[in-house]
């Protein structure tokens, strides 16, 4: 396979789009007869925006099971067929047709209900959504990602836009993000749209809407409570950006007509998901998350300050950029997130890839210098376990470290196709560990 792989990258290049639109179609087509169609016996669920989809996969999935429903689902964080799960160590969010065909056969054998999808713009660009026939597709939020590969926002826009285009039975959509009406418009049997009270107009166009939102939102030791018609549900995820997530899994279960006590009793069940705003540590106080575009490190950032730091406390950050010549344009800003945020700052590689590590670093170093930040509290140190070293080693009273761009992802990858074996969580508690002593 891996041979196979190596002769069509090079073939792949020299297609022009449309020939290569129509080879990743042909190969969809082959996956999902290979599998016998197994989407038709299950209720396929797609997942897609910039932030937040493997969270909101967990609640939907936890609420499901609440439910009393067996549950498949594929994310960037694992892969789980009625209970059975495995860490997703590719570097697939969405995986590849045949992988994505064959999940859901093995799902259909196993009776599953329910398969959950988290669906990229570049899975939607090479056809992996072809041939599932999704239920319902719910929608997180939007801001710049993927911008060079899709050559512009609008582009990465419509390509999300394709997963309503073929999901008829139920759509659920955060009315609080700006590009919203651009997800309104798209023909299914029920509509549910998901935000902060008070609820205004869902859409500028008159789509018929119904509205879910949270009110009396608040942080608790535990967690994070608000309330939806009355109910109050809770939460062990904190920021307001998971109350997000878990409306929308509140709304999908709306739509599927599961009730809002089975919603509170799965939320309440979720006190964290991997590698997403974890708490890996309560003192010190330190955070792991997979944040890496410049809108999820600012809520990262904004949520711990605002509801763990307190009086003096100091935010230690540990932070870089993904290489392989992807979203250049952001490295400068995630620097520039941190410095306004952070008090002291680590920078570290994150999957250089076949770049030069130290440009990379470089570019996120000049957000930082660029954001008037006191350069006498950065660090530079490439190697990550070092970084993380230093981060435990800065760390005092009421402080926090955040440690972001990883998450639990299980690799850092250079070039060449080598890459080192990795677990976020791991690193930091064995340093923690160590500084006990």
């Amino acid at each position: 396979m891996a041979i196979l792989d190596k002769v069509k990258s090079p073939i792949k290049k020299l297609m022009p789009k449309p020939v290569l639109g129509g080879y990743h179609y042909a190969w969809a087509f082959l996956a999902a007869v290979r599998y016998g169609f197994p989407a038709r016996k299950l209720k396929v669920i797609g997942v897609t925006g910039t932030n937040g989809k493997s969270t909101t996969i967990e609640l939907i999935a936890a609420i499901l099971k609440e439910a009393g429903y067996r549950v498949a689902l594929s994310s960037s964080i694992k892969f789980e067929i009625a209970g059975e799960t495995r860490k997703n160590s590719s570097n697939n969010s969405m995986p590849g047709r045949f992988a994505l065909q064959k999940l859901l056969a093995q799902a259909a054998q196993k009776k599953c209900d329910y398969a959950i999808v988290e669906v990229t713009s570049e899975g939607i660009t090479q056809h992996r959504h072809r041939f599932i026939g999704f239920t319902g597709a719910v929608f997180t939020n939007l801001t710049p990602e993927h911008i060079e590969s899709h050559g512009g926002f609008d582009n990465y826009r419509k390509a999300k836009q394709k997963l309503f285009a073929v999901a008829k039975g139920f759509h659920v959509i955060n009315r609080d993000d700006e590009n919203a009406n651009y997800f309104l418009g798209f023909k299914a049997k029920k509509k549910y749209c998901y935000g902060l009270c008070p609820a205004g107009s869902p859409s500028a166009t008159g789509e018929k809407c119904e509205t879910v939102c949270a009110a009396d939102v608040r942080p608790v030791a535990g967690g994070t409570v608000f309330s939806v018609n009355g109910q109050q549900l809770e939460t062990g995820l904190a920021g307001l950006f998971n109350v997000y997530n878990a409306l929308a899994a509140v709304s999908l279960a709306m739509a599927e007509g599961i009730g809002l006590d089975v919603c509170r009793k799965a939320l309440a069940r979720v006190r964290s998901v991997p590698g997403r705003m974890e708490k890996v540590s309560v003192s010190p106080l330190v955070f792991v998350d997979y944040a890496f575009t410049p809108n999820a490190l600012k809520k990262v950032y904004a949520a711990v300050r605002k509801d763990f730091l307190a009086g003096s406390g100091k935010l230690i950050c540990l932070l870089g950029a993904c290489g392989n010549g992807r979203d250049k344009w952001k490295r400068p800003i995630l620097g520039q997130i941190a410095g306004q945020y952070c008090d002291k700052i680590i920078l570290a590689d994150e999957d250089p890839w076949g770049e030069d590590p130290r440009k990379i670093i470089g570019m996120v170093k000049e957000g930082v210098i660029k954001s008037g930040f006191d350069a006498r509290n950065l660090y530079v140190i490439p190697d990550r376990r070092r970084a993380v070293a230093k981060a435990v080693s800065l760390v005092g009273n009421n402080d926090a470290i955040v440690l972001t761009g990883k998450g639990s992802e299980a690799w850092i990858r250079f070039e060449h196709g080598k890459k080192i074996p990795w677990d976020e969580k791991k690193a930091v508690l064995e340093e923690l560990a160590k500084a006990k002593r």
